[in-house]
C-alpha cells in the first residue's frame, strides 16, 4: 500500500491554518471583550457633572434693575392725558429750574444703580 506523503503533508498543513485562523478569531474577540469592558469601567467611574450658573456682576445689576422696574407704579395715563392736551393748546410751561433738577435727581439715581 502507498502512501501519499504530500497529500497527507498537505491535509496537515491545512488543518494547522485553519486552527490558526480560528485561534487569532479567537483572540480578536477576547480584545474586543476587554476593550468593551474597559470602556464600560471608565463610563461607570466617571463621576456624574453637575451643571451649574453664576451671574456677572452686570447680569447681576441688570437683574435688580428689572426688579426695581417691576415694583414701580406704572404711569399715571390722567396725568398725561392732561399734559398732552395742555401742550396742544400751548398753555404747558416749563420751568427750568424744575427740570434741572429733575434731571440731576434722575442722573444720581442711575449711579446708585450702577
Amino acid at each position: 500500500m502507498a502512501l501519499d506523503i504530500n497529500k497527507a503533508a498537505g491535509n496537515q498543513s491545512q488543518h494547522l491554518d485553519n486552527l490558526k485562523s480560528q485561534s487569532q478569531s479567537k483572540s480578536e474577540n477576547v480584545k474586543q471583550q476587554s476593550v468593551q469592558q474597559q470602556a464600560q469601567i471608565t463610563i461607570q467611574s466617571k463621576p456624574e457633572s453637575k451643571d451649574s450658573v453664576s451671574l456677572t456682576q452686570q447680569a447681576q445689576q441688570l437683574h435688580g434693575i428689572r426688579d426695581k422696574l417691576n415694583n414701580t407704579s406704572s404711569v399715571d395715563q390722567e396725568k398725561v392725558a392732561s399734559i398732552r392736551k395742555a401742550i396742544a393748546a400751548g398753555e404747558y410751561k416749563v420751568d427750568p429750574d424744575k427740570l434741572a433738577a429733575n434731571i440731576a435727581k434722575f442722573e444720581g439715581d442711575l449711579e446708585k444703580i450702577f
